[in-house]
């Protein structure tokens, strides 16, 4: 059975009544939701009766042959057992599947069984092992909230702690801590513990928060092609400030720049958009903001960006004396309009 984090507190509520599943595995590239659904299971086991732990971290040279026999004989032992696994790579290699595989056909008695894995990707989910382990236990897979998504988790975190908070407190928290779940869960204990319970007031949250927004360049294409100068702004400032390479966030800019201008490029000769987003094999869950950029940006633009990427790039090699990361910023302006620039210039007047 699979069933998703937000579902194991129901899930563990009627496994009260009906019992524990022999195995449990959580998924998830998330260290923070991965360890809390972990806790989360741990807990009910020792509610459960279970009241002895053993860890196992697996990688390189791991004997699997030593930790199954261990097993084995368990049943001469009057305990309880929960056993842990924590897969570094997310593959247990042959001699590990077979041994999972054993497990899940015959399992020991009184000990369960809990793995930690990464995100599953098609290949694990497909395997031999893995569907074994789905058949006998509960796969749990964690994914953590989108940028849209954050502020209702955020408000949920603090609604459990007795604290209310509006749509603007949230957007504020959500934006101060993006793409940094850890830190958004620490600054929620913390107004938990600086606050009394009821609403929260925005003076109160820009006082008690820290800006730790953690940006990655793989965010850059959104705010592109959704024309939002301001956050493209703010990931290029967080990507310098981590000691970022400039040439990176050129790099992913420029491959979105480059298949806006030939899709300009196309529509100008009579092209379907459509027809030219499959032939530059667009994915269609991206072709709505294709479409969007389209309507701001034409081939003009587009050319003299892509000039400016040359330029960007010469200066982040050391052949122009120019800053790459300013340059970066004025063909964020460029490509999203008055409106980024107008954001730009609204920030940096602070």
């Amino acid at each position: 059975m699979r069933i998703k984090a937000e579902q194991l507190e129901a899930h563990l509520a009627h496994a009260a009544d009906k019992g524990l599943a022999p195995i449990y595995v959580v998924s998830g590239d998330e260290p923070l939701l991965v360890d809390e659904a972990a806790a989360a299971l741990r807990a009910a086991l020792r509610q459960a009766g279970v009241s002895e732990r053993q860890s196992f971290q697996v990688e390189g040279g791991f004997d699997w042959g030593q930790w199954r026999a261990a097993f084995d004989s368990l049943s001469l032992f009057a305990r309880r057992l929960l056993v842990e696994l924590r897969l570094m790579s997310g593959k247990p290699g042959a001699e590990g599947a077979r041994a999972l595989e054993t497990w899940c056909a015959r399992p020991p008695t009184d000990t369960w069984l809990l793995i930690l894995l990464p995100r599953l990707d098609r290949a694990t989910q497909s395997s031999q092992w893995f569907t074994a382990l789905e058949k006998s236990g509960v796969v749990v897979t964690t994914q953590p909230p989108t940028l849209a998504e954050l502020p209702a988790w955020i408000g949920a975190r603090l609604a459990r702690h007795g604290l209310e908070a509006d749509r603007d407190t949230l957007a504020y928290l959500a934006e101060r801590v993006e793409g940094n779940l850890l830190a958004a869960h620490q600054e929620v204990e913390k107004l938990a513990l600086l606050l009394p319970p009821g609403p929260v007031r925005l003076d109160d949250v820009r006082a008690a928060v820290l800006d730790v927004a953690r940006f990655d360049a793989g965010q850059l294409p959104e705010a592109l092609l959704k024309g939002d100068g301001l956050r493209l702004r703010r990931i290029l400032k967080g990507l310098r400030e981590e000691g970022e390479t400039p040439l990176l966030a050129l790099w992913v800019l420029t491959q979105e720049v480059r298949t806006l201008y030939r899709l300009a490029l196309a529509q100008r000769r009579g092209e379907p958009l459509t027809q030219a987003m499959r032939r530059l094999k667009v994915w269609e869950s991206r072709q709505p903001l294709f479409t969007q950029a389209l309507r701001r940006l034409d081939v003009d633009r587009l050319a003299r960006s892509l000039l400016a990427a040359a330029e960007i790039d010469r200066a982040a090699k050391g052949l122009a004396r120019e800053d790459a990361w300013a340059l970066l910023e004025r063909l964020a302006v460029e490509l999203t309009g008055l409106a980024g620039a107008r954001h730009m210039g609204v920030t940096d007047g602070h």
